[in-house]
């Protein structure tokens, strides 16, 4: 039996510098800069406590040359000082630019991504814990290019520098200074991830997940206040938050944990360099300006060093907090536009499914299996069936929301897995049974299916879905922001809304999911008209659940569990006995005779 390999996902901290790395790389002559100026803004700190000896050496030796290598040794260390400044304002000033447009990339391809996804992957997130996951990120950048850049970097250049002057004094102390601050750095290193960062990973998943709650609670507001359930949501607020208390707080007490160990370390290694160079002056090998070189370099070192703790731990948090952004970066879109393909062109609305199969996602049983059938162009069609039988899932196969498992789905003969997804969307026009508006104005609500629209055309379209009534009695007419999803407007003014968003688009292909069932009485006869018109020229679907909507459409498409067991007229689906849909409009109606079912 063949043996399954697995192989081994790249550890978090791996995936990550490689996503921080190729954006750097995008940047190189900025990435350029910001390093050679931390470069030598280090390198002076580097230099000052050897000018500092020189300068203890000089006072104490006195005399007129003493003066003047004095003199000069300040004059050094001023020059330095001076240098190190404008060189870490230059610093500072290319990493900005260098994080702002790295920050930049990161949440545009990020949305980008995201605005991509499958349906599947939307219905199974929180809106609030995706935001949270692309700000968390987003800001988390800030913070790695800054510990990168700005305090590793230079702390592995002051290390290495120092190490090397002081072994000019003397080997052994350059040895201890070496072996101690890599021991240090080891230390700090294998606490910060291997015991700081499993717990900073938790941490973070529970503030995605509280994000999440926070967002759905939010956005159900109206639910909420519906049941009189505010208290019952802020129970559930309260269990999610005692889970992220436990959880940040076990991360932020082994911080501090690894923080007195590396104080501790930090101390001992003073202590053994002080004391060494003690010794050296004791035994005549060092003088005053050699002690006050060695306790400098290595005060300037120990706050390189001190820094350094907090510096990876800084690293660690930035690299949990970008490590749910990286791995969004790695999920599969789902449904890709393939590489050679091209705008659908749609010129009379043809829809063919061609021994179509389809389940969803790890389902073994499928959907459709072997579905064929023709729409043809101008035809008005209506899908029935009890819920679940496939009638949504046409539709959207349709628009290519999902892919085929077998067979294929065709609009004037082109297989719509081959053509742009935008191009074949922008074909047909959806009026959903709940439909969804952005808080934006009613005008570009109702353009959105067509951006350059007039203000007449925009006003035209609204008449045509008599939302032209309401929307002028409001203040702001057409200027109106609506609330997030529609919120400021009733069930039925989002419904004409969202009617004239349709006939804006002016598309050859036309769904619609119950479009009337939000309107009150006294409009839906007018909009029913307005909804006739529309379909004149147009292969038009209509998803019915009440059936009374559809006696009048050219053809009716029953389905049940994914099988088309009936099509043809209503009229004559009501004349077979036994049939689904005869059954189906009785249990609506009543039982009622076919004449008066008709009237319902």
């Amino acid at each position: 039996m063949a043996q399954i390999r697995i192989k081994a996902r790249p550890s978090t901290f791996v995936r990550v510098m490689r996503f921080a790395g190729a954006h750097l790389r995008r940047q190189p002559g900025t990435t350029a800069l910001t390093t050679g100026s931390v470069a030598l803004a280090t390198l002076g700190d580097v230099l000052m406590p050897l000018y500092a000896g020189r300068m203890v050496d000089a006072v104490a030796e006195g005399g007129p040359a003493a003066r003047d290598a004095a003199l000069g040794a300040f004059a050094v260390l001023m020059a330095l000082g001076f240098a190190s400044v404008v060189l870490r304002f230059a610093s500072f000033f290319f990493v900005v630019r260098l994080t702002l447009r790295i920050i930049h990339d990161v949440v545009q391809e990020a949305f980008h991504r995201i605005q991509r996804f499958s349906t599947d992957w939307h219905a199974n997130a929180f809106a609030g814990s995706t935001v949270r996951r692309v700000s968390r990120g987003m800001w988390a950048f800030d913070l790695l290019n800054d510990t990168l850049l700005l305090a590793l970097f230079p702390s592995v250049l002051m290390l290495a520098g120092t190490t090397v002057l002081l072994a000019t004094l003397s080997p052994w102390l350059g040895l201890v200074v070496a072996v101690g601050a890599l021991l240090y750095l080891g230390l700090t290193v294998a606490l910060t991830l291997g015991y700081v960062s499993p717990a900073a990973s938790l941490a973070n998943a529970w503030d995605t997940r509280l994000g999440g709650v926070l967002a759905d609670a939010v956005g159900c507001n109206a639910v909420v206040k519906s049941f009189g359930a505010e208290t019952r949501e802020e129970d559930r607020l309260a269990r999610t938050l005692g889970k992220w208390r436990r959880r940040t707080r076990r991360f932020w007490l082994r911080g501090t944990l690894s923080g007195t160990v590396q104080g501790v370390a930090l101390f001992a290694l003073r202590g053994a360099v002080i004391g060494l160079a003690l010794v050296f002056w004791a035994q005549g090998q060092a003088g005053a300006g050699d002690i006050a070189f060695v306790l400098t370099a290595f005060f300037v070192l120990q706050g390189y060093l001190r820094d350094l703790g907090r510096d990876i731990a800084n690293l660690q948090r930035s690299v949990n907090d970008l490590e749910e952004l990286v791995d969004l970066h790695g999920e599969p879109l789902g449904v890709e536009d393939r590489p050679d393909a091209a705008p659908i062109r749609v010129s009379e609305g043809r829809i063919a499914f061609e021994d179509v199969r389809f389940h969803y996602g790890e389902h073994a049983t499928p959907l459709f299996d072997g579905l064929s059938l023709v729409v043809e162009p101008g035809e008005r069609v209506g899908l029935v069936g009890r819920s679940g039988s496939g009638k949504t899932t046409f539709v959207k196969l349709v628009q290519r929301l999902y892919d085929v498992t077998g067979g294929r789905v065709t609009i004037d003969g082109q297989d719509v897995a081959g053509a742009t997804q935008a191009s074949l969307r922008s074909q047909i026009a959806l009026v959903p049974q709940e439909p969804v508006l952005f808080h934006r104005s009613l005008a570009e609500n109702i353009a959105y299916g067509r951006p350059g629209a007039t203000p007449a055309q925009v006003a035209e379209a609204a008449r045509l879905a008599s939302a032209d009534g309401f929307i002028e009695r409001l203040p702001k007419g057409y200027g109106t922001l609506v609330g997030e999803r529609g919120v400021k407007l009733s069930g039925g003014e989002r419904q004409r809304v969202a009617l004239a968003r349709a006939f804006l688009a002016d598309a050859p292909i036309l769904v619609l999911d119950e479009a009337t069932s939000s309107l009150d009485s006294e409009s839906e006869e007018a909009i029913q008209a307005a909804m006739e018109r529309l379909m004149v020229g147009r292969t038009t679907l209509v998803i019915a659940h009440r059936l009374s909507t559809v006696r009048d459409l050219d053809r009716l498409l029953v389905f049940d569990r994914g099988r088309l067991v009936e099509e043809g007229p209503h009229a004559a689906l009501m004349r077979r006995e036994a049939g689904l849909y005869r059954r189906l409009v009785e249990r609506q109606t009543g039982g009622l005779p076919d004449g008066v079912a008709g009237a319902a």
